[in-house]
């Protein structure tokens, strides 16, 4: 099948989006393998680096280039993305041209304790990845309250209706994945 990067769009030692990444990957469909594309080592972009680009910044550029596709796990921060994710997404985007997620398949998710999880980070989100020309999932939207326990730290879900709902999310990126990645390009899992 595929091998799918997922980026944490938190740096905390105790994310919930941490947890949600480990519980997709702990679900993936035989075949298809889950790979965090960590962005905590990224120092701020700048375009001064735009001609010499940081060992750390290629290394995540060449991360999202090695997969399939990549699912944007975020957190929800005063209504919108957390900086560090901007700042990794911006070392994506750069140098002008070189944008990773041109043409990639991409999805975004999200949890928090709130009854809207983070659906107006995953706006904000959206509209990003659309100047990227990034594919991205539509549907189904990946809106995830969480609740104490819900994820264990090695990926368990304790609720039988999310864990469903996490394959079915898997399922249908494997689809948008195969729309735009020739079988015969797909990553080896």
């Amino acid at each position: 099948m595929s091998t799918i990067g997922y980026i944490v769009g938190s740096i905390s030692s105790t994310s919930i989006n941490r947890k949600l990444g480990k519980a997709l990957a702990a679900v993936a469909p035989e075949g298809t393998e889950l790979v965090e594309i960590p962005i905590a080592e990224l120092g701020f972009y700048s375009p001064d680096h735009d001609a010499n680009y940081p060992a750390e910044a290629l290394a995540f550029k060449q991360a999202i280039a090695d997969v399939d596709g990549v699912i944007i796990i975020t957190p929800e921060y005063s209504r919108s993305i957390p900086g560090v994710l901007k700042n990794a997404l911006d070392w994506a985007a750069r140098p002008w041209g070189q944008g990773s997620f041109a043409g990639k398949p991409t999805a975004i998710i999200g949890t928090s304790g709130g009854n809207i999880s983070t659906a107006a980070a995953q706006q904000h989100l959206k509209a990003i990845l659309n100047h990227f020309d990034a594919p991205t999932l539509g549907q189904p939207e990946g809106y995830v309250q969480s609740t104490p326990g819900l994820f264990g730290d090695n990926g368990e879900i304790a609720d039988e209706n999310t864990a469903a709902f996490l394959v079915s999310y898997l399922e249908a990126f494997e689809r948008l994945i195969a729309r735009y990645v020739p079988a015969a390009e797909l990553v080896e899992a």
